[in-house]
């Protein structure tokens, strides 16, 4: 039976399946790992992987030990972070899914307080659409999860903030101008809900689609062209920290003139928010929120 670091071993050469890459990232000589890799295989009673001048390539039978290899290293883990659930100091490793614009403009602050107060915890982060970050969470990658938007959610759940929307421009001072311009509305890639909010606002204020168009593929792409006065964008007040000089910031209503914003949450599972790191994560961010409360003030 291989042990756990033989395990990491396999685990490391299918992530990299290159032999010199792997031998770098495992502190090894390449000599010494393809001596131990030919022990694992004999171990096995299979060829694991085939080499070429390109890299590796994982034969059938190491797809299957690889699939072995990784489920026992998690489980292994899983097992580590229960044991360290037990004893007073935070260890662990915090594993957080969150949507790309709260990973840029608002947990950073958040991290730097929990890496400062617990300096012997790890994290792992992964960022990306909104539907991405739920995926996640069903999955069990992940403690929790940062959204936006309104979550379809059975478990924990856990307000954060809520930002307004604006109307972002080097030119337009109302929403109506927006009628009488030759210049872009410029939108960025988002999930479904963000996108039909914006959406359904525009056809309720206007009745009719935008002139002209640009499609980016982030958000920070979307918010440089605007400030560069090449159009017009609707953007979160999280992506506006206030630096910004000569933009124009026009809030956004609903139909009942209430202003329009975004939502962001946080969500996770019961059992998980019994780890140590994991609630010493929440208590910080409901410091931060509290915090961020005084100085809006």
């Amino acid at each position: 039976m291989s042990s756990i670091s033989e395990f990491h071993l396999l685990s490391v050469l299918a992530q990299e399946m290159n032999m010199r890459k792997a031998a770098e990232r495992l502190f090894v000589s390449q000599p010494a790992l393809s001596q131990r890799l030919q022990s694992l295989e004999k171990d096995w009673g299979t060829k694991l992987f085939l080499r070429s001048q390109k890299g590796l390539t994982l034969t059938p039978s190491g797809e299957v030990v690889i699939q072995f290899v990784n489920e026992t290293i998690a489980r292994e883990e899983k097992a580590r972070e229960s044991i360290h659930a037990l004893n007073s100091e935070v260890y662990g490793t915090l594993k957080i899914a969150v949507a790309s614009i709260v990973g840029q403009n608002w947990l950073p602050q958040v991290l730097k307080k929990y890496v400062n107060r617990y300096p012997q915890a790890k994290i792992s982060l992964v960022t990306g659409w909104s539907s991405e970050i739920s995926k996640a969470l069903y999955e069990d990658q992940v403690h929790i999860g940062i959204i936006r938007g309104t979550p379809d959610w059975k478990g924990v759940k856990i307000h954060l903030f809520k930002d307004s929307l604006y109307l972002v421009d080097t030119e337009i001072t109302s929403p109506e101008q927006v009628l009488d311009t030759d210049r872009p509305f410029i939108q960025f890639k988002s999930d479904s809900n963000y996108y039909q909010e914006i959406q359904d606002w525009w056809l309720r204020q206007f009745q009719t689609a935008p002139k002209r168009t640009i499609i980016v593929d982030q958000i920070e792409t979307c918010k440089q062209m605007t400030f560069n006065g090449i159009g017009y964008a609707i953007l979160p007040a999280i992506t506006l920290n206030g630096a910004e000089k000569d933009i124009f910031k026009v809030p956004l209503h609903d139909e009942n003139n209430e202003p329009l914003g975004r939502d962001t949450w946080l969500l996770g599972y019961e059992s998980a928010f019994r780890l140590k790191q994991v609630q010493a994560f929440i208590d910080i961010v409901k410091e931060h929120i509290v915090e961020s409360k005084k100085t809006d003030k």
